[in-house]
């Protein structure tokens, strides 16, 4: 069946068109402006896709201070937009979210389940959760919850903390890295095998027996700070670099970030599909193609 994914340029959209081959419908900005109600819903109605995977997103989470109307456009009334459609076509939507929407310390520290109470701080997780209730009215929708995504090395055009790091642990001997968050993050080839499987198609060919609806949290597992996410980075990579760590506070980032945000992924796993490997063992695979294909960072 026929999947429409918009975001098709960024690092998930990317990957989930990659494995889905010629069942993706791409879209991307220079396709189909999703701020664009009427065009939306013309677009769509003329594709008829079985189902839409929602990639697209304001990620930029420090200038959304300063451009909160264009942030709420892309991330929340967009989602909108695309429920007018799927209402219409009476298909499946899957909305991309965040960690982010939980903002405070739980009262016990524990991974973050799907029912637990959110708090978005920033403009950035205040308009990802209007986008998630945007989703939630529509029956036949999974939103799914994720954290932290870097792209295979192979997708050139990834901007992602490892590519990040990669770069700056070649030009410096020592960086300073943010060691008060604590999260989990997310190979996105894995959490594009898990979506293809919420929505009834994998590369195992596995599918659910019946539709599960609601929100799922899919990350990699175990949890990590972005401290230790480095100094891992740069033990792989057999770079001699000093991670030095910091608070987030020395950071000093214009919108708030989560201290704690690592996600509970049982209710996913319940479900049988693709096991999401420990954070760990996603890096070693990057590394693993990285070294495979000779790639450059």
């Amino acid at each position: 069946m026929q999947i429409a994914v918009t975001g098709a340029y960024g690092q998930l959209g990317g990957e989930l068109c990659r494995q889905l081959g010629a069942n993706a419908i791409p879209l991307d900005i220079d396709t189909l402006d999703l701020t664009d109600r009427d065009a939306v819903l013309r677009r769509m109605l003329a594709l008829k896709p079985a189902a839409i995977i929602n990639c697209a997103a304001y990620t930029q989470v420090d200038k959304a201070e300063k451009d909160a109307e264009r942030c709420r456009a892309v991330n929340a009334a967009a989602v909108e937009h695309l429920v007018r459609a799927c209402e219409r076509l009476d298909c499946p939507l899957v909305q991309i979210s965040t960690d982010y929407v939980f903002g405070a310390l739980p009262s016990k520290l524990r991974p973050w389940r799907e029912d637990d109470p959110t708090t978005p701080q920033g403009v950035y997780a205040r308009t990802k959760l209007e986008g998630e209730q945007a989703a939630a009215a529509y029956p036949k929708h999974w939103i799914v919850r994720t954290c932290g995504l870097y792209a295979r090395p192979s997708d050139t055009r990834a901007a992602n903390f490892v590519r990040t790091m990669l770069r700056l642990g070649a030009e410096r001997p020592e960086l300073r890295v943010v060691a008060d968050q604590h999260c989990t993050p997310t190979y996105v080839p894995h959490l594009a095998r898990a979506i293809l499987f919420l929505v009834g198609h994998s590369e195992s060919g596995d599918s659910l027996p019946s539709q599960r609806w609601g929100i799922y949290h899919v990350t990699n597992t175990g949890e990590t700070t972005w401290h230790e996410f480095a100094t891992e980075i740069f033990r792989l990579a057999e770079l001699p670099v000093a991670v030095r760590p910091i608070t987030t506070g020395e950071y000093g980032a214009p919108s708030p970030r989560p201290a704690y945000s690592v996600l509970d992924t049982g209710a996913y796993h319940r479900l049988g599909g693709p096991a999401m490997p420990d954070w760990k063992d996603a890096l070693a695979e990057y590394f693993r193609e990285l070294r495979g294909a000779g790639n450059g960072n």
